[in-house]
């Protein structure tokens, strides 16, 4: 089909252009880094030309000029190549149209191809730009309030303008908050998530004269049909038992419900909120970080043996094997590394409570890998802000980013789901319920 002999020259296009756009600007790498993510890893994203004065003075390559992208796009929807003869055509070109894109590499102009029947449309505007917008939002505020660095200053001033007004920013804040909120505390009813992940990462925020750390904690969940969703984001003041108490009472409050398997690291205020508020559930330790607790005890000049024979125990086949495993790692190390081996044992059962399931889920529910994916695209923008001007902005930043990819999960199923519906209906007819092991309190 020719319509599938097409796409490999649109994907080789994204992919050659992005790692050339990147690797031509090194100098500027807490700015294009992110755009690496938007404008090229999604199918569908059209590529671009730069402004006469961009950041900095190399242009584009060549190869990764709109109109090679846009038209391939636009054969893609109509059938055909310009001027080709076809029976499968579905239709004409009309013509382009210029859209700006303003992004934090500065404004962006694309050539938009048209269609006679206005068939064609591009998502790149509707669906990429809302943390581009509270990304250069939380710039702005930063210079209104006075408290923005020379380099702020300088980059906002290139991307908005010479001047602004408050006024200007706080309108600004309230369109994109709107969208924000609408994402944030959409109903959660419809559907049920058997799997929730769960992680926080702190931020520094001003508050009055002084600069405090913050919590976002994130939750995102495994829907019954296998696909992605991130749940919610709160920012609170601390990673303790009221915080998450609060977090996970707002997500039940807006529907969530069906949970029977909850991934998140050993803290002691989100264990007995999760144990509160999802009472038969099973809580499955983070490995990833159960291995940095270990490592983090054990002496340098065994911590690779520690290593490599904790990864031994965590792999294991089958739980027999695992406890004889982990018996082995404590005949081995007692000596050397005592507060490793404690460690392990003291966190064994929890960080193996993921061989109850059938082993095509264990990978990817062992850790909390996927909630540490979005806290590093998290903290790609925040490094450059640095400090919040206040909570409200390091909200929308995070919730307008959070957004976008709870969008690009929906396209994606995550998880063949069938066979974990078979084994949990078998548990429900054998009467064990959800409990598949007792949650630490």
């Amino acid at each position: 089909c020719q319509h599938r002999q097409r796409m490999p020259k649109v994907n080789h296009l994204i992919e050659s252009g992005a790692e050339k756009i990147v690797s031509d600007h090194q100098n500027f790498p807490q700015f294009l880094s992110g755009f690496h993510a938007y404008y090229f890893n999604f199918s569908g994203i059209s590529s671009c030309e730069f402004p006469a004065k961009p950041f900095c003075s190399c242009a584009f390559p060549s190869f990764c000029r709109a109109d090679q992208i846009l038209e391939a796009q636009v054969a893609e929807t109509l059938g055909a190549e310009r001027h080709e003869r076809t029976e499968e055509r579905a239709g004409y070109r009309n013509g382009y149209r210029p859209r700006t894109l303003y992004t934090r590499v500065g404004p962006v102009t694309l050539l938009v191809p048209q269609t006679r029947e206005g068939a064609f449309s591009t998502e790149i505007f509707k669906r990429y730009q809302r943390s581009e917008q509270a990304f250069v939002l939380a710039l702005m505020e930063m210079v209104v309030q006075g408290v923005s660095t020379r380099k702020v200053s300088a980059i906002t001033e290139e991307l908005c303008g010479a001047s602004f007004s408050k006024s200007t920013v706080s309108a600004l804040c309230a369109g994109l908050d709107a969208r924000v909120r609408a994402f944030n505390e959409r109903r959660l009813e419809g559907a049920t998530y058997p799997f929730v992940l769960v992680d926080a990462l702190f931020v520094k925020s001003r508050e009055g004269d002084r600069v405090v750390s913050r919590a976002a904690l994130v939750v995102s969940g495994i829907r019954s049909d296998g696909y992605r969703e991130i749940l919610g984001v709160k920012i609170g003041d601390t990673e303790s038992f009221a915080t998450w108490d609060e977090t996970f009472r707002w997500l039940k409050g807006r529907g969530l419900q069906g949970v029977m398997f909850v991934v998140s690291d050993s803290h002691g205020g989100l264990t007995q909120a999760t144990a509160k508020h999802f009472q038969g559930a099973s809580w499955q330790r983070c490995q990833v970080h159960l291995m940095r607790n270990l490592l983090a005890h054990a002496p340098v000049k065994v911590r690779a043996d520690v290593a490599q024979a904790a990864k031994l125990v965590l792999n294991a086949p089958d739980m027999a094997e695992a406890r004889r495993r982990l018996a082995e790692f404590s005949q081995a190390f007692g000596k050397s590394a005592p507060k490793a081996v404690a460690g392990l044992e003291a966190g064994f059962e929890d960080a193996m409570a993921v061989m109850a399931l059938p082993e095509k889920y264990r990978k990817r529910l062992r850790s909390t890998n996927m909630q540490e994916r979005l806290n590093e695209e998290i903290r790609r923008r925040e490094r450059v802000i640095r400090i919040f001007p206040n909570d409200e902005s390091a909200l929308r930043l995070i919730g307008a980013l959070l957004a976008e990819y709870n969008e690009n999960w929906q396209e994606r199923r995550y998880l063949d789901m069938d066979e974990f519906a078979e084994w949990a209906a078998a548990r429900a007819a054998a009467g064990d319920g959800n409990n598949v092991v007792a949650i630490a309190g």
